[in-house]
């Protein structure tokens, strides 16, 4: 049976805000779209089977630690990382760029090389080209790939932001050349230029000729203010192109995703759910809880009372609490579980109030409150 051509079409739109309809042959995406982050296989104290319950439509892997560990070939001799990792939904995989950034020792930047860094695990050296990272996410089988690019730390320096643009646009050609003609799979660009509005239009509109099927918005999520992010994007929604999905990479908290789906971002992704689940940290819809507070030894009620996924309601605060004193893995896991069935709950009514033109009500509504 051929294979489902990768597909994008915007559904319905409140001013900026918009819903959408990615298509794969493994499934369709309804954006906006919060990706739970599975960044070496697995995300992180949680099931594929109840990941998938909480109404997730697309998992995110990452191509710098999976060819850490366990390796390109361990995961290529079993048909890919969804077989690898038994997961049947859609999987984007970032291609490494920011991890070499934040995590590698010694690492070195090479025009032609691409990225030269050692291990930071065992120290070992590796070479990650535009070529070498596209050859390993087609190895991993990846419904939705990323173009190499240089992600540099926030920096004020506008020369270096622009240099280290201009590289990513160097090797986005190599990348999409590499990528070669895959239609049932998509890949995006990522549009640079730190927090320099003249910049990122400059990187989106070569980005476009170069010809993409989506474009991530990347070097966010690096330092600065949630104002200077929206700034970067109130700077760039006009230009953005209308029939692509448009990705916020590594973003964010609740209230930075109600900010950025109200300036057209459709894709989202981050480990906050869940490392804040294992860390005691509950996101409400009446706020963030704490849940090693002691107030709630005697707090016998649930988390969400109107929970009804992965009968999460069966647990009391009181519970949660002790589970999180005495450094139980079960309360990991309940919580990070909670927190992406909340993030998803929240992309389904920011979903619901486009679709009924009262997104800005919505927005208005829990803004500062989540």
């Amino acid at each position: 049976m051929a294979l489902k051509n990768f597909a994008f079409k915007v559904l319905s739109k409140d001013k900026y805000a918009r819903c959408g309809l990615i298509e794969t042959h493994r499934g369709k995406i309804h954006t906006p779209v919060f990706m739970p982050v599975g960044t070496q296989a697995t995300v992180k104290a949680c099931k594929i089977d109840d990941i998938k319950k909480t109404g997730s439509e697309i998992i995110l892997g990452n191509t710098y630690h999976l060819m850490i560990r366990p390796g390109i070939e361990r995961i290529k001799r079993i048909g890919g990382l969804h077989k690898f990792m038994n997961c049947d939904l859609p999987i984007l995989t970032d291609s490494g760029g920011f991890q070499v950034m934040s995590l590698s020792k010694l690492n070195k930047i090479d025009r032609k090389k691409g990225a030269i860094f050692n291990s930071h695990v065992d120290g070992k050296k590796f070479y990650l080209s535009p070529e070498e990272s596209i050859r390993i996410q087609l190895g991993l089988n990846s419904d939705i790939v990323m173009i190499m690019d240089e992600c540099p730390k926030k920096t004020d320096d506008y020369d270096l932001i622009k240099d280290s643009m201009n590289l990513s646009l160097h090797w986005a050609k190599r990348s999409k050349k590499a990528f070669g003609n895959n239609p049932h799979k998509g890949i995006f660009g990522i549009v640079q230029g730190g927090l320099f509005n003249d910049l990122r239009i400059e990187s989106l509109n070569e980005l476009m000729k170069i010809k993409f099927d989506g474009y991530a918005l990347g070097g966010l999520a690096v330092g600065e203010s949630q104002n200077e992010m929206f700034s970067v994007l109130d700077g760039i929604k006009d230009k953005l192109p209308n029939d692509k999905p448009h990705y916020l990479m590594g973003v964010g908290t609740p209230a930075d995703i109600l900010g950025a789906v109200k300036r057209g971002i459709d894709m989202f992704d981050c480990v906050l759910p869940t490392r804040s689940g294992r860390t005691g940290l509950a996101f409400t819809w009446k706020g963030r809880i704490n849940i090693k507070n002691s107030k709630y030894q005697n707090d016998d009620s649930p988390l969400d009372e109107k929970c009804k996924n992965l009968d999460l309601n069966k647990y009391s605060k009181n519970y949660l609490n002790h589970l999180f004193n005495t450094n139980e893995i079960l309360g990991s896991m309940l919580l990070s579980l909670h927190n992406l069935n909340f993030y998803q709950e929240l992309m389904s009514l920011i979903r619901e109030n486009i679709k009924n033109g009262t997104f800005d009500e919505f927005y208005d509504k829990f803004k500062d409150k989540l």
